[in-house]
Formats: structure tokens, C-alpha cells, sequence
């Protein structure tokens, strides 16, 4: 984490609308505050406490705002910062709720830092939080939706429902991939000699919850709780390396239960497990009343490192876990860092940056199927697509854009939108109407909404080599009223399907179908293909205007479509 920008932020663009008025969303909360001695540690920085409590009262209003009515953080997103933020500098939060669900909604959070001496300002970190309404006195409120005006509010709604799953598999995630069988532990608890022990970095500390620390509902405020616990989590880091430790990121804040005015928090932190340049630091908040037994009310694991004299991590000291517990908690922070890493490779990185087929293992399935949905529906989002050709209601588009070309292939049917999703997501009748597709196989029904094809298509140009692909088909049924059918795909690789001497191996970055119900009876399809080497032989013609080859195929899914469109009742209830 650097102190200093790498660039500076791009200025944010205005949206005017039609009638020539700035258009700014009605959820959105700004922030502004500048950094005081009493707001910053020792070395001089932003304490992140601080700082979180900023982000978390900045996001209540924005949730509120929606809302018309109070409401309470129920989680915080993993958060990674990027840099640290000196006295005298001016910390901007911007909040915005990217989507409404029943009584729950997903507020968006960017930090910015300001450096007023030079006018320059750089991203600090981003995070989504999600909040709920409270009842009111006539029960349980149902929020209005968030009605998105711009590409970006576009964007982040649609791969909102996305992050909404995720969340609510997140500990499943967890469990599953410390029972699963292929996942072995890389690093064992070996004996070091310069071990810390880890009960010498047990925190644990108490606060009583006055009225400055609860918020305008009597509770205690959500950023206050989580200040508290980044505060015992550093002390505990600072124990194992007898050094200032710098905050690098933050799992999943999952707020469990409330608490009040007048209840004690006990707050307790212990180093799980010292990576080489890292540590991971376990938290746990509890809260209680008078005789009443504690209760859990938050949880969090928070991961820090030590920047030497040239802002580059320290090599740490190993840790020497405590017996049973202490183990289990030693091998939960390595499968934790898996997770990370998969996350911080699958989802953060750009794609110019990572290849275009990812390994798959049943480890980083959910982030792979995350991204794979998300992309398309980033794609989909665009709004500068140009019409590129149009032949009797088969529209063709193209999108150029960070050097890759994009196309979107549009028509109608007239059937049922679920019918239509049941037919197209299954790979397998693909070559029934898609002349390319000269085999396409099932190598692995990961559940229902995954499954990993291999695909073989005919050569193209001068190479006569068949062209073969391993593809990672991801469907999503419709998140809410309105929302699209998705089918997504993406390469993978697997070590049982190897590229081999006989064929070519494709590779497929971004593609796949929506599927919009227009009415009960009609329903508007769109494919997408963010075009990789392997994929521009296939469509170069059709997007010079030299062939009709788009046109054809689309005549012949849509003659497909027809065809089944009867259908059985007991195989599409299945499906």
C-alpha cells in the first residue's frame, strides 16, 4: 500500500439528459473531510477505524435516502485499500445504492484522497455494503427499485444481483473448500525456532456503548463496532512483529446481531496465521447486558503487513498456533488466502493481465462462474454499440473498445423468454443450429447453473487444423422482474482436456446470451462475443458486410427455437 498515487483520478464525467438538465443520481451522498492529528496514528496516517466509520455513516445515508425510513448495515464487502492517507490531506466518500431488493439494497462506496497542495486526487479503495430497512409500525418494508439512468448505474445494478449471491454463499464457499478432498494445505504448522506463539498476540478488550457511539436509531453504530475491532485487530499484528502494521484488506464484515446503548463489547483479536509478507489477524465482537450471557454480534478477518523505509512489505515472523483451535483457525487463514487470491485473480485483475482461459478447480468455481456472468453483463451494458448491418429484424452491432472488438447479434421469437433460456442453455443442441459447432460435449455438470463443455469447430483460412475449446457455460434465471435471462461463457482449462498437436485450441474471453421477455409471447435475444484471435476468422466477413453468415445462423436458432417450442413441462420444471 502506497502513500502516493500512482495516477490521479480522471475527472467524473457529466450526464445530461435529453432535455439538457444535469442528470446526478438522487441516492447519492458526498462526504468531504480533511485529516486532523486526532483523526490519525502515530506514524501520521488515517487510522482505517476512522476511516470506516466515515464510509459506513456515508452509505446509511445514502440507503436512507432511498429508503424514506431508517436503516441498519447488515455487511460490508471485502475491502482492499491501495494507500494511506497523511494529515493534511482530505478524504472524499462518494455512496449510491446500485440496486433494491425486498427490504434490503447494495450501496456502492468509493474513497478518493485529496491532496490540495499539488490538485490532485487517487483512488483509496471501493467497497459495497449492503443495508436493510427496518420495519415500520405496519411491518416489513418493500423498497422502491433503483431505476438506472447512465452506462455505469447500468453496470453496477445488473452484476449487483451477481455480488448478491456471492454473499449469500459466502460461508458455504468456505466449508466447502475445507471438506473438499482436492484441496491440500501448502503450508504446514512447522516448528520455527523464531515462532511467536500465537497466545502472545491475544487481544482482547471491552467498550462500553455510550450515546456518542450509537446512531440516530439507538443502536450502536455499525463503523463504531468495526473501528473497534480494526483497533485490537492492529494491537494483535503489532504483537507478532513488534512493529507498526499497515491494513491491507478486510474480509467480509458480517454484522450478526445489534447492539445498544448500555451493552459492553467485548472485542478479542488473535493472529491466526504470519504468510511471509503478511498476517492475517481474526476478530470477534460480542455484546452484553447486565448477567445476560454475550452474544455474537460481528466477526471479521483483517490482513496486514509492515512497509520497510522503501514502502515494500517486511518478511514476518512465523507463527506458532495454539493446539486444536488454534490450528483449525491456522488452516482456515490458508484456505482464506486461497480464496483471495482467486478472487484477486479471477475478478480484480484486468483481462489484459490474466489469461484468457483460467484454470478451474471446484476451489474457485464461484468466483470463475462471478466473473464469467459479470463480464457479460458488463458487456451487455455498453451503450455504444454501433449498428453494423440489419437484414429482416437480425440486427448486427459492433463495439471497439480498449483494443478488442465486440459484436452483439439481435432478434425476436415469438415464444416464452423461460422456454427460449431452457433451449440455448443447453450446449449440448448447439450444433443442431450453429453450423460451427461440429461437436460440443459434456465434460462436467459442476450444479445446476455451471457446466464445462468441450467444444470442437470446423478450420478456418489457410490453417486446415480444427479448432477445439473448453468452455465454462454459467446460466442465471432473472434476479428480479425486468432482469434478463443470462447465459454466459468463458474459456477454462482443465488437465484432463490438455490443448494437443491434432486441433487448435480456441480461446473464448466473452460471450454468451440474454434473453428479454418482451411479453408472454415474445422474447428479444441477444448474443454477444468479445472477439479474441481465435474467434475473428469466424466473424471477419460478416462484419465487412462480404457474407450473411450471422444472419443465417440466427435464422436457423430461431427455426431451432420453433421447433421445440412445445417442449416437455416435466423436463422444463427440472431445468
Amino acid at each position: 500500500m502506497s502513500s502516493g498515487p500512482e495516477s490521479p483520478l480522471p475527472e467524473e464525467p457529466l450526464f445530461i439528459l435529453e432535455s439538457g438538465e444535469v442528470y446526478r443520481n438522487p441516492t447519492e451522498v458526498k462526504m468531504s473531510q480533511i485529516v486532523l492529528p486526532c483523526h490519525a496514528n502515530h506514524c501520521g496516517e488515517l487510522s482505517v477505524g476512522q476511516l470506516l466509520k466515515w464510509m459506513d455513516s456515508t452509505a446509511c445515508l445514502s440507503a436512507e435516502r432511498h429508503a424514506g425510513c431508517p436503516c441498519i448495515t447488515a455487511s460490508v464487502d471485502d475491502i482492499n485499500f491501495e494507500h494511506t492517507i497523511g494529515v493534511g490531506q482530505v478524504v472524499n466518500i462518494k455512496a449510491k445504492v446500485n440496486r433494491a431488493f425486498n427490504s434490503s439494497m447494495e450501496v456502492g462506496i468509493v474513497v478518493s484522497c485529496e491532496d490540495l497542495f499539488v490538485g490532485q486526487q487517487w483512488k483509496v479503495c471501493n467497497a459495497f455494503a449492503t443495508f436493510v430497512a427496518r420495519r415500520t409500525d405496519s411491518g416489513k418494508v418493500q423498497l422502491k427499485q433503483i431505476i438506472p439512468r447512465t452506462q455505469e448505474e447500468q453496470m453496477e445494478y445488473s452484476i449487483a444481483a451477481e455480488r448478491r449471491r456471492m454473499r449469500l454463499i459466502h460461508a458455504e464457499i468456505m466449508k466447502d473448500l475445507l471438506s473438499n478432498g482436492t484441496f491440500q494445505i501448502a503450508e504446514e504448522c512447522e516448528e520455527h525456532q523464531d515462532a511467536v506463539p500465537a497466545e502472545k498476540t491475544r487481544v482482547e478488550s471491552v467498550e462500553l456503548v455510550l450515546p456518542p457511539h450509537a446512531n440516530h436509531q439507538i443502536n450502536t453504530f455499525g463503523g463504531q463496532i468495526m473501528a473497534w475491532m480494526e483497533n485490537v485487530a492492529t494491537i494483535a499484528a503489532s504483537r507478532l512483529c513488534n512493529a507498526h502494521p499497515t491494513l491491507r484488506g478486510i474480509d467480509m464484515f458480517h454484522f450478526r446481531a445489534p447492539s445498544h446503548v448500555g451493552d459492553r463489547v467485548v472485542l478479542k483479536a488473535i493472529v491466526n496465521n504470519a504468510f511471509k509478507k503478511s498476517v492475517e489477524v481474526g476478530v470477534c465482537a460480542e455484546a452484553y447486558q447486565g448477567g445476560e450471557p454475550p452474544r455474537h454480534i460481528n466477526s471479521a478477518f483483517m490482513t496486514f503487513e509492515v512497509l520497510g523505509e522503501d514502502d515494500k512489505p517486511c518478511t514476518l515472523p512465523h507463527i506458532r498456533p495454539e493446539p486444536v483451535d488454534g490450528k483449525r483457525r491456522y488452516q482456515e487463514a490458508i484456505a482464506r488466502k486461497k480464496i483471495r487470491l482467486d478472487r484477486k485473480y479471477i475478478i480484480s485483475c484486468k483481462q489484459t493481465e490474466v489469461p484468457l482461459s483460467v484454470p478451474w478447480d471446484p476451489i474457485n468455481q464461484v468466483y470463475l462462474s462471478y466473473n464469467n456472468v459479470s463480464a457479460l453483463k458488463v458487456l451487455a451494458s455498453k451503450n455504444s454499440w454501433v449498428l453494423n448491418s440489419e437484414r429482416r429484424k437480425v440486427s448486427l452491432y459492433t463495439l471497439e473498445e480498449n483494443q478488442f472488438l465486440s459484436f452483439k447479434v439481435e432478434t425476436n421469437v415469438g415464444m416464452p423468454a423461460e422456454r427460449v433460456f431452457i433451449l440455448l442453455s443447453d450446449l449440448g443442441r448447439r450444433q443442431e443450429w450453429d453450423k460451427h459447432y461440429k461437436k460440443c460435449e459434456l465434460i462436467q455438470e459442476v450444479d445446476e447453473d455451471d457446466m464445462i463443455y468441450y467444444v470442437l469447430t470446423p478450420s478456418v483460412g489457410k490453417d486446415s487444423k480444427f479448432q477445439d475449446f473448453v468452455l465454462l457455460a454459467s446460466r442465471r434465471r432473472p434476479c428480479d422482474k425486468g432482469d434478463p435471462y443470462v447465459i454466459a461463457l468463458r474459456s477454462v482449462t482443465l488437465p484432463s482436456h490438455p490443448p494437443t498437436d491434432k486441433f487448435k485450441r480456441g480461446e473464448v474471453l466473452c460471450a454468451g446470451f440474454t434473453i428479454w421477455e418482451e411479453s408472454n409471447t415474445t422474447t428479444k435475444i441477444t448474443y454477444y462475443n468479445q472477439a479474441t484471435p481465435g474467434v475473428l476468422p469466424y466473424i471477419s466477413t460478416d462484419i465487412a458486410g462480404l457474407s450473411s453468415t450471422f444472419y443465417s445462423t440466427f435464422c436457423a436458432c430461431s427455426k431451432f427455437l420453433e421447433e421445440n417450442k412445445g417442449g416437455s413441462p416435466a423436463l422444463s420444471a427440472a431445468l
